[in-house]
């Protein structure tokens, strides 16, 4: 964050990669006119993957993306790196499955930029809100989650970090049989 210049909760994360967003230049083209909207109310960080920037060049909205000043485009990052960026967040616009389980963990809100998700008990539990790609669906998420946060959240069950115990606890149980 100091690198970066950022401040806790005041900027939200963006990360892009499924096929359906970024070889798509329809998803797209809604993905960035939400984008220009956004990050005129909040600074949006975009760790972009290769993929992603492909799409995005190809599609024509490089420039367009240049021209925003509070969109701040940036080589993928580390793990640990990643992790704070998005753990300090305001709010995490994401098409990754993995990434809608993270958010739920660190307590982040998280818009997913897709139609569907592998990760339900997210959107179930509230932690997670579909928004689909297009301008008006993102930003009536964007809009919601600037309004509530997380209000009605909760974390799903047995998402503790237990795990590890409860996993050690059943297995000599299950080799005796």
């Amino acid at each position: 964050l100091d690198r970066l210049k950022l401040s806790a909760r005041e900027y939200a994360v963006l990360t892009l990669h499924r096929p359906s967003n970024v070889d798509s230049a329809a998803s797209l083209a809604g993905i960035v006119e939400a984008l220009d909207a956004i990050q005129k109310d909040l600074p949006v960080i975009f760790p972009a993957h290769p993929r992603a920037w492909k799409g995005i060049e190809a599609a024509g909205f490089s420039e367009r993306l240049d021209r925003m000043p509070r969109l701040r485009a940036m080589a993928p990052l580390g793990y640990l790196d990643f992790m704070k960026l998005m753990s300090s967040a305001r709010l995490v616009l994401t098409d990754s499955g993995g990434i809608q389980e993270e958010t739920t963990i660190l307590g982040v809100p998280c818009l997913t930029l897709r139609a569907n998700t592998e990760r339900p008990v997210t959107v179930e539990m509230g932690t997670n809100r579909l928004v689909g790609s297009s301008r008006e669906g993102i930003l009536e998420g964007y809009r919601g989650i600037t309004a509530r946060s997380r209000e009605g959240a909760v974390m799903p069950p047995l998402w503790d970090g237990r795990a590890a115990e409860r996993i050690a606890r059943i297995v000599p149980e299950a080799l005796r049989v």
